[in-house]
This record gives C-alpha cells, structure tokens and sequence, in this order.
C-alpha cells in the first residue's frame, strides 16, 4: 500500500479476497538446527563436518522431532512481509513466543481504501458446535448478500473516515470507523519453532495428529509461509510432517 497524503484526493475504495506473504530476509537452514544439536557433544563443527553424512544429519533432525527437544530449531529467523485484512493480524498477535511484529500505523498515515470479500470458494455456513463444526458451501444468495452487505458497509465507512479527515480530525480517531475487513500490512519475524507451533494451530494437514479448526483467511497466510519455511529447511519441514505437525 502506498501513502497518500490526507490533503491529495482519496483512491476509489477496491476489493480483494486474496493475502501475500513475501519472505523479505531470512537466516534460516537445516545446518542450523544441527549445529545447536551437536554444540553440547561434539563442539563447534564446520558446515562441511555436518553435511558429510546426510543420513546422520536427518535421522538427527527426526529424533529432535519425535521427542520433542525443541531449543536447537530456534537458531534461525524468518522474516515476512504479509498484506490480510485486519482481523488475520488480530488472530495473529495470539502467537507471542518466538515472534515480533510491526504492522502498519493508522495514526500516523492515511488509511488506504483496501477491504476484504470473500471469493466464491470461500465456505460461508457454519454447521454444528465449537469443537466439531465444518464450513459448507453457501448458497449463490448467500454469497450475493455477502458481497453486496460488505462493499456496501465498506463504501460507507471509509466515506465517513474521509469527511472526518477532511474537517481536520485526527487520523487516530478517524480510523475507529473503519471495519476490520480493511487490509493491513506488516512484517513478522519468527523462528522455526515458533512457526512450526503457528503451523499446527492455523492450517489443516492430513498428517497432523492433533485436529485444527482455523479462520480460512489466516490459514491462507499460513500456507504460503509454509511453503517458503519448506525451501528454507526442507529437513525440518520433512520431519515436522513425519511426526504428525506437533511443534517440538
């Protein structure tokens, strides 16, 4: 999103259903976890050392897995650029160990007009009790009412968010009557620990061995930092399929 100064004349409002996740920097390999493993036995090792016996290297990172020694998987970091609407960040902030954040501030820039629909594939009806519910396709009624109900809202929020701006309010104030379905932007650094714990809780998989129910937007998120984590550590990622996606 680009700035826009409160004086200059406001985008037209826009629509996604979409989320981007760009891996901006990163420090973050499968050696790393084997020189944290190795440190208390065997002392500093060279990178040549610990890849010339790959099957060593894995079966190590597996049983690091399996029985859940988790301290050598945090000596890396991942940082990610992520554009979702506000209520995914929201979700996000639950996650605290092994994370930092700094999103984007309406208090001091100008808000741009960027709001969440959902697309068609998007499963709109709840059926059956926290704990055991599914989403179901809704019907082409259901998802003309959802559309029309949020760029109808979306429209005049941010209309009301312009006239305050305009009569001189201050952005802090203003933005209260923005909805969260507005898009939002920030960076996240984690490690592979602490995203391996957020992988577990905020996507489905059929090797997890404990169920997760997630928000489909954050699961969105949370399947594009997957599949940058999985380049990154491929190891890793093997071994935390293996044993069921259950964060060490």
């Amino acid at each position: 999103m680009t700035h826009t100064p409160d004086s200059a004349e406001s985008a037209p409002v826009s629509f996604r259903s979409e989320v981007t996740v760009e891996l901006v920097k990163h420090s973050a390999a499968d050696s790393d976890v084997l020189w944290a493993a190795r440190v208390s036995t065997a002392g500093e090792q060279s990178l040549e050392e610990l890849q010339k016996d790959p099957e060593r290297s894995k079966g190590l990172i597996n049983f690091l897995m399996r029985d859940r020694h988790g301290s050598p998987f945090e000596h890396n970091s991942m940082t990610f650029f992520i554009s979702a609407p506000i209520f995914v960040f929201r979700e996000f902030m639950r996650h605290r160990v092994g994370w930092s954040y700094n999103e984007e501030s309406g208090r001091y820039r100008r808000l741009d007009p960027v709001f969440y629909v959902p697309g068609a594939s998007r499963k709109l009806v709840q059926q059956g009790r926290p704990g055991k519910y599914e989403f179901v396709e809704g019907t082409p009624e259901q998802h003309d009412l959802t559309g029309r109900a949020m760029t109808d809202s979306y429209r005049q929020a941010y209309a009301a968010y312009q006239e305050m701006l305009a009569a001189g309010v201050a952005r802090e104030v203003a933005r209260s009557v923005l909805p969260v379905g507005l898009y939002s932007s920030m960076y996240a650094t984690c490690n592979a620990r602490s995203l391996m714990h957020f992988l577990g809780l905020r996507t489905q998989h059929e090797q997890a061995k404990v169920p997760s129910f997630p928000q489909r937007e954050i699961e969105m998120v949370g399947e594009q930092m997957e599949a940058h984590w999985a380049a990154l550590m491929p190891l890793t990622y093997a071994a935390f399929n293996a044993n069921g996606r259950i964060a060490p």
